[in-house]
């Protein structure tokens, strides 16, 4: 009778830590569910190809006109200033071109196939 009575406290025991480990993943979800606040960048849509393009063809611009200036204001001399405006314009030159391609995939639509004309039978 003793042995059957330790038995039954030792399952009663693991019950006990089954149901408190489940309350606590409970209470968590819980907490998490209702008091975490959300990322603003989590909120953010995720952007395109095109998005990513438009702005790093921006940036280039920017850095273009940046250049002109400290050029004119005299922190580089010109083959300095000619060597690193060569290889932005390349860059954007490039940047351009996958920005047409993108468009291009964009507005090309698959067709379906020719209709015969009523008059060319």
């Amino acid at each position: 009778m003793f042995c059957w009575l330790l038995a039954t406290s030792q399952i009663a025991s693991s019950d006990w830590a089954v149901l408190g480990a489940c309350f606590a993943l409970a209470a968590a979800t819980g907490l998490f569910i209702f008091y975490i606040q959300p990322d603003a960048s989590d909120l953010a849509p995720h952007r395109s190809k095109l998005d990513q393009l438009l702005e790093r063809r921006d940036t280039i611009y920017d850095n273009l006109r940046d250049l002109r200036f400290e050029h004119r204001a005299g922190k580089y001399s010109e083959s300095d200033y000619e060597s690193m405006k060569d290889s932005m314009e390349i860059e954007a030159a490039v940047v351009l071109a996958e920005i047409e391609q993108t468009t291009d995939s964009i507005t090309r639509r698959p067709r379906g196939p020719k209709l015969k004309q009523r008059g060319a039978q």
